[in-house]
């Protein structure tokens, strides 16, 4: 298995940030290039549109409010991984919050390196656009 974290340190309190991205339809709501999201399966399972009008879904695999983290799995994407497992965690940091995401999954048809540094930098990308939600 690969795997890939990005984390970023937040100028608000892990409560503020929680209540914007604790939500598993919310990623429209702080990620610009995920434009729409739509839940079915009583709210377990998101299909999601990126910018460039791909689709991903995803299942919700594991919720805790009070501990400000959830884990997804992918059931399809574009992407060339497979057993993919991912967690989004909120933690108090000082005065402000961390934020940290994480996956592990398996390279279909590229090195491992390649499929690592593609999550890294989508959860990079990401991380920095939640940090924009939150001017100093």
């Amino acid at each position: 298995m690969a795997t890939a974290s990005a984390f970023i340190d937040i100028p608000a309190s892990a409560e503020q940030v929680w209540q914007l991205i604790g939500g598993f339809n919310s990623l429209p709501d702080w990620l610009p290039f995920i434009p729409k999201s739509e839940l079915s399966e009583g709210g377990r399972v998101r299909s999601l549109q990126t910018a460039d009008g791909a689709m991903v879904v995803e299942r919700l695999e594991a919720f805790d409010n009070a501990g400000k983290t959830y884990s997804y799995s992918i059931l399809q994407a574009p992407f060339p991984a497979t057993d993919y497992l991912a967690t989004i965690r909120v933690e108090a940091q000082g005065e402000g919050a961390r934020v940290t995401w994480s996956g592990r999954f398996a390279p279909v048809g590229v090195s491992e390196e390649e499929v690592t540094a593609l999550f890294a930098g989508i959860y990079q990308g990401g991380l920095e656009a939640l940090r924009a939600n939150y001017p100093t």
